[in-house]
């Protein structure tokens, strides 16, 4: 009876380690994309910094959930985790259309900034999410 419980376990593992794995490539990526720099300014107690990368991370693990529940496998995971991906970088050049100095301000420690690109990136996480799941 208790192996009935944990039928579901080696799915768990697959899709939970690759989401892990994801998320480290994505924060990455992304962060590679930015002209500021992430870590560096979270580190020094940057609280714009610390908005805009946390928005960008549940933005892109939104669609990850919803990718979990429709995928076929863990190969249709993965391509639906690039195309969200994908929609969280061009998500950070649309909010840099409307503020085209939001990284400047962002390293500066404008709050603003760091909410206005996080915000940016939670919303599009949100649509990315739905958009899967139709």
């Amino acid at each position: 009876m208790f192996a009935t419980y944990l039928a579901g376990f080696p799915a768990f593992l697959g899709y939970f380690s690759i989401s892990l794995i994801l998320v480290a490539a994505f924060i990455t990526a992304y962060s590679a994309t930015t002209p500021h720099h992430e870590f560096r300014l979270v580190r020094a107690g940057n609280g714009a910094a610390v908005l805009a990368l946390l928005g960008a991370l549940v933005g892109f693990a939104l669609p990850l959930r919803a990718a979990m529940g429709g995928s076929l496998n863990l190969v249709d995971f993965f391509i639906w985790a690039l195309i969200a991906a994908a929609a969280q970088i061009i998500a950070y050049f649309g909010a840099r259309m409307i503020m085209p100095d939001v990284s400047e301000r962002i390293a500066r420690g404008e709050m603003a900034a760091g909410t206005w690109l996080g915000g940016t990136a939670v919303v599009v996480g949100i649509l990315n999410a739905a958009a899967m799941t139709s």
